[in-house]
Formats: C-alpha cells, sequence, structure tokens
C-alpha cells in the first residue's frame, strides 16, 4: 500500500492539503478501490494542544510510554470509529499494521501515527457507491479524504463527495463485469441470430400478403343453386 500511495496519482484533488495545526486532531486517509477489495492508509497526526487528551487514551497504563499492546489496541478503537458501507451493505475494516512515532514527536506536534487495513468487498452491479464515515475523536478531528488512480483499468472513479469536514465521504465508481453492465452486451449479441430471422419471416409475411391482394383467392366452395 505504502508503494501504491506513493507512485499513483490522487484522483479530483480538489481540497488543498493540510497543514499542520496546535488544536486539531488531523486524520488523513488514502483509498484504493480494487475488485473484491478496500486498501486504505491512515495518517493520524495530533497537534500540541490536543496530544495530552491523545496520550490519556492510547496509554492505559498511565506510565507516559506506549507499548505496543497499547499501539495494537488504539489501532483497532480507530478502525471501530469507522463505518464503511458499499451499496448499503457493511463492510468491516481489517488492521494491517501500525506504526507509531515517539512519543516526544508526537508532543511536539511533528509525530504521525500510520495505519494500514483493508476490506472485503461483496459483488455487486456496475455502478457502485463506497461511503466512509470516521468518528473517531470527532471533537477534536479535522479529517481528509481521497482515493487513488484505480490500478485495475475496469474500475473507473465516477464522483467523489464530502460533507464540510470530510468525516462523511462517498465515492462512486465503475466496475466492469458487474451483472447490469454485462446483461447489455450478451442481450445483445443474443439478439443477432433472432433478429435476421424476425426480419427475414416478416419480409416473407409482406410478400404473402402483396401477393393476395395481387390475386385473390377463388372462393373454392360449391355455388348456390338458384
Amino acid at each position: 500500500m505504502k508503494s501504491a500511495v506513493a507512485a499513483a496519482i490522487l484522483v479530483l484533488a480538489g481540497t488543498p492539503a493540510f497543514a499542520h495545526r496546535l488544536d486539531e486532531y488531523l486524520q488523513g486517509a488514502i483509498l484504493s478501490v480494487e475488485k473484491n477489495r478496500l486498501e486504505a492508509q491512515m495518517t493520524l497526526t495530533p497537534g500540541v494542544a490536543v496530544f495530552p487528551i491523545l496520550m490519556a487514551a492510547i496509554d492505559i497504563d498511565a506510565d507516559g510510554a506506549i507499548s505496543e499492546t497499547e499501539q495494537h489496541a488504539y489501532a483497532l478503537t480507530v478502525l471501530r470509529d469507522l463505518s464503511i458501507t458499499i451499496d448499503g451493505h457493511r463492510v468491516i475494516p481489517r488492521l494491517l499494521s501500525e506504526r507509531f512515532p515517539a512519543v516526544d514527536e508526537m508532543r511536539e506536534g511533528r509525530g504521525e501515527i500510520q495505519l494500514d487495513f483493508d476490506a472485503d468487498l461483496p459483488g455487486g452491479g456496475a455502478n457502485r457507491k463506497l461511503i466512509l464515515e470516521n468518528h473517531h475523536q470527532s471533537r477534536l478531528s479535522a479529517y481528509q479524504v481521497n482515493c487513488l488512480v484505480p490500478r485495475d483499468p475496469g474500475i473507473r472513479i465516477l464522483a467523489q463527495n464530502r460533507n464540510y469536514s470530510q468525516s462523511f465521504y462517498e465515492l462512486d465508481f465503475a466496475e466492469e463485469g458487474g451483472p447490469s453492465s454485462s446483461l447489455a452486451p450478451v442481450w445483445l449479441q443474443g439478439m443477432g441470430k433472432p433478429l435476421g430471422t424476425i426480419t427475414l419471416l416478416l419480409f416473407v409475411w409482406v410478400a404473402f400478403l402483396l401477393g393476395r391482394r395481387a390475386h385473390p383467392a377463388r372462393n373454392l366452395g360449391p355455388k348456390s343453386s338458384t
């Protein structure tokens, strides 16, 4: 995911990159949509003023250090505060890795927590809608969400929509091979031969009607006696 983030171009990057602020907890997410899978990386940067609040939430034993157990527990807390749906169906994010800076770096406002996660996406139609809602530390946080250009050429990003805080993010994309995209071509292909047959039958029927007009059928029944 790290190399993909570095190499890929951001889609519809209409929002400016956020600068570090003292009194906010900055949460950035970069998404990558693949067939049947969502990959994501989150970067969480606490400002100097909010660091004590965040530290209290991470450092469970209050010893001034963040153990690996505490890092993992906090990363899972962040994911639990995310809501991800695809076409209205809830999907569960799966934590892949977490990286925490030194406590001193976070205390000075320089440290970034990085979380990598993915989620399985169930199959669906050709036009799909993914929604990400981030409720983690909402009173302290500023959010930013963006999407990478898909590696799969069969997936096209159609639109990105966000609320003002970007805690709500909606992604519309098209996926080739979905039920609605495959039905039309198959239907048209299947109509090839029947359409030719129908045209021939219509031609024969019209010719038959024209022939009847030109040569009315004789009444072959018995003549009535006078």
